[in-house]
């Protein structure tokens, strides 16, 4: 089903996309003996609704990562790869993901269009990245994606420090697009900060690192929760989340 992820997003109460990968940005081992399909698990039991599965081979990644996870959950999966061909788009399919990354920044104005209605056309979810405003202008069917603001640096392969005020600037244009579901995505470093980015309006966050560096991804999870219920009480009753703007985290 085209909008398997998006739904399952919407629907969670606490709306994170967690990440699998095999190396950090900076090329740290972040498995350390664990077996992909283990923290899958873990990721199942904490209630995170969506998984993400980096098959880039720059974080260590490869096809077979996410044929190994898909066999172990039935959350719906995003791959994260450089995805630039409608062949990667059908060996995404055979691999058990449910949305694939298209990166904006990445590709060329024409391919763009293409890839996200070949993800549309073969049931999958587009999850477009983007990192300024010029790209989320380009962002074709937006009502049918997800549009992630990356707050990281892509073009350095996610070295160093991320800029959440890049997720926040951008959200009221994300809103406008009529996605319905904006995603801040990398640099979410703890769920302090996770709470206060979806307390800020968006609908999801894709946590990677942060995650794969916890032992206990249901006790991240948690906190996540309690700091989300300890400011409950400054929004309306019945509010959209990404009705509500806040400030800088």
């Amino acid at each position: 089903m085209p909008h398997r992820f998006i739904d399952a997003l919407l629907s969670a109460d606490i709306p994170v996309i967690a990440e699998i990968k095999a190396r950090s940005s900076e090329g740290g081992d972040l498995l350390a003996h664990r077996s992909p399909q283990d923290i899958a698990a873990r990721y199942d039991r904490a209630g995170a609704p969506c998984l993400s599965v980096v098959t880039g081979r720059w974080f260590g990644g490869g096809p077979q990562l996410l044929r190994d996870v898909a066999a172990a959950t039935e959350r719906p999966i995003l791959r994260k790869d450089f995805i630039t061909r409608r062949k990667h788009i059908t060996e995404s399919v055979e691999l058990g993901a449910s949305a694939v990354l298209v990166t904006a920044g990445l590709l060329p104005k024409a391919t763009l269009p293409s890839l996200v209605s070949a993800c549309l056309g073969s049931g999958l979810t587009p999850f477009v990245e983007v990192t300024e405003q010029a790209e989320v202008d380009l962002v074709p069917h937006p009502d049918k994606c997800v549009i992630a603001v990356n707050n990281k640096n892509i073009r350095n392969r996610e070295r160093g420090g991320g800029e959440l005020d890049r997720s926040l600037g951008l959200l009221p244009s994300l809103i406008a697009t009529g996605t319905p579901c904006p995603v801040s995505a990398s640099a979410i470093d703890s769920p302090a900060t996770a709470a206060r980015v979806l307390d800020a309006g968006f609908a999801g966050l894709l946590v990677g690192t942060a995650l794969m560096r916890t032992t206990a991804p249901e006790d991240w999870v948690a906190a996540l929760r309690e700091a989300r219920d300890s400011s409950a009480g400054g929004r309306t009753t019945g509010e959209a989340p990404h009705q509500i703007l806040g400030g800088n985290p």
